[in-house]
């Protein structure tokens, strides 16, 4: 087939199946050809013959695109369709319920783990940006420090140590893409292949994910009022070498652990030469009483290993995350990420870093407990008033999640069927227990609230679950 023609044909195909949309701007042809190692006229027949086809549109020094008057394609349509299951889904949902998720990329309503979106400050966020753009210099093009860039780990440090009461040195602190990452690093560093690691039940799905998929044993503790109960621990899996844990709002249930048991855990750390990992990944969040400090903070023998997200306080699109580790530990943790196959942005790092340093993040923080208090008040309330006393909230003094009892002659799994199939974003609380005891006799809906704008939108959101449960 002639180069010409060939040229025509994908860029037939590109047009017909979606890829390249009525209005898209194509490559001019001194470009294309360079790129396809062709003489500039070969493609110049081929887009002659797509302009006179009407495919495409010239427009002179603006260039060439893709002609908008086009009729959309059968094909285009299909691959650019949503999946059927999807698109069923929507359609079945209330029309009330409709404006709660009109964007395809905004959170779904009570989804877990996505901070208030339209609290954050974008316009900051994006002179901050801009700024560092504009600022940079030729060194700034290159590859970064495997490790995290200084500015942020230096950042990082002081916020711990004056905010969480955390004492560390910026060559502590590595940078990383977030929860997984920082764990499968603590972990590849400080444990050898099939030892076993303490987790908490329930507990966060991806925890045990991760430890497995890097061929480690997770041993599944129970969880009660007071936290991780390490005499449980110890009985069932006493030759465990780390235990990971979330101290300040346990994720799922959002108690807090207790100082006794805190101690008890870094004395059995010490003793057996273990170690702790310490998910801190929304302390900031405490909304009831002072705000409790780290585990790390009473880690008088160097044992714990602290970890902190960005994606819980500024916007989960960032993919950052840190860990501080021992002292000891920093040459192994510093080979571990030197020969890892991939750095984070550099631009990302020293914004957020600017963020840091500037108090722009101190200011979001204290915006946003004073936002996710109102929020969680204005969604307790209106459960309230549509359940009436079929409903039971767990008394929680901090996170960004409810945890709710419905008193129903069907199961948690069951409810949250029922509740996502309306749009909502709601989980069962047994699923997250890895015991099968424990998940018989735990259930409960796990709700977000902290993208619960209004306190309309918080009615409309209650009364939609009621009539998704059909609770006779």
């Amino acid at each position: 087939m002639p180069l010409a023609r060939q040229i025509y044909e994908r860029l037939l195909m590109a047009i017909d199946t979606g890829v390249l949309a009525p209005g898209a701007r194509v490559a001019s042809a001194r470009t294309l050809a360079s790129e396809l190692g062709v003489a500039r006229g070969t493609v110049e027949a081929a887009y002659q013959r797509l302009t006179g086809e009407g495919y495409l549109l010239a427009r002179g020094p603006a260039g060439t695109i893709v002609s908008p008057h086009l009729p959309r394609s059968p094909r285009a349509g299909r691959a650019h369709a949503p999946a059927p299951a999807r698109r069923a889904t929507t359609a079945s949902k209330p029309k009330r319920l409709a404006s709660l998720a009109s964007q395809a990329q905004s959170p779904l309503p009570l989804q877990l783990g996505i901070p208030a979106l339209d609290a954050f400050p974008r316009k900051v966020w994006a002179r901050l940006a801009a700024r560092r753009v504009r600022t940079s210099s030729i060194a700034d093009l290159g590859y970064g420090d495997p490790c995290g860039e200084p500015a942020l780990r230096q950042a990082i440090a002081a916020y711990l140590l004056v905010s969480r009461g955390v004492p560390c040195s910026a060559d502590q602190v590595f940078v990383t893409t977030g929860y997984c990452a920082s764990l499968t690093l603590a972990a590849s560093v400080l444990l050898r292949r099939g030892e076993t690691v303490w987790i908490e039940d329930p507990g966060y799905p991806l925890t045990r994910t991760v430890l497995e998929s890097g061929s480690w044993i997770a041993h599944p503790v129970p969880v009660d009022a007071d936290g991780l109960n390490d005499a449980a621990g110890r009985e069932g899996a006493p030759h465990a070498r780390m235990a990971v844990v979330t101290p300040s709002h346990q994720a799922p249930l959002c108690v807090s652990m207790t100082v006794a048991r805190r101690l008890a855990l870094l004395d059995w750390a010490s003793r057996a030469k273990a170690w702790i990992f310490e998910d801190d990944y929304d302390g900031e969040f405490h909304y009831a009483g002072p705000t409790l400090p780290a585990l790390k903070s009473l880690d008088a023998r160097d044992r714990v290993v602290y970890a902190g997200s960005f994606s819980k306080v500024l916007f989960p699109a960032l993919s950052l995350g840190y860990v501080v580790a021992p002292k000891a530990t920093v040459p192994a943790f510093e080979r571990a990420l030197r020969a890892a196959p991939s750095r984070g942005s550099r631009l990302l790092q020293e914004t957020v870093a600017e963020l840091l340093t500037a108090g722009h993040f101190a200011r979001h923080l204290k915006k946003m407990r004073l936002l996710y208090a109102r929020r969680r008040a204005w969604l307790v309330q209106a459960l309230r008033e549509a359940l009436g006393e079929r409903l039971e909230v767990d008394p929680t003094r901090g996170g960004m999640h409810l945890v709710v009892r419905i008193r129903a002659r069907v199961g948690d799994r069951t409810l949250a069927r029922r509740a996502q199939r309306a749009g909502f974003a709601c989980q069962a609380l047994s699923e997250r227990y890895a015991t099968t005891a424990l998940r018989r006799r735990s259930h409960g809906l796990l709700m977000g609230f902290t993208n619960v704008a209004s306190p309309v939108q918080a009615r409309e959101i209650a009364r939609g679950l009621r009539d998704a449960f059909a609770i006779e």
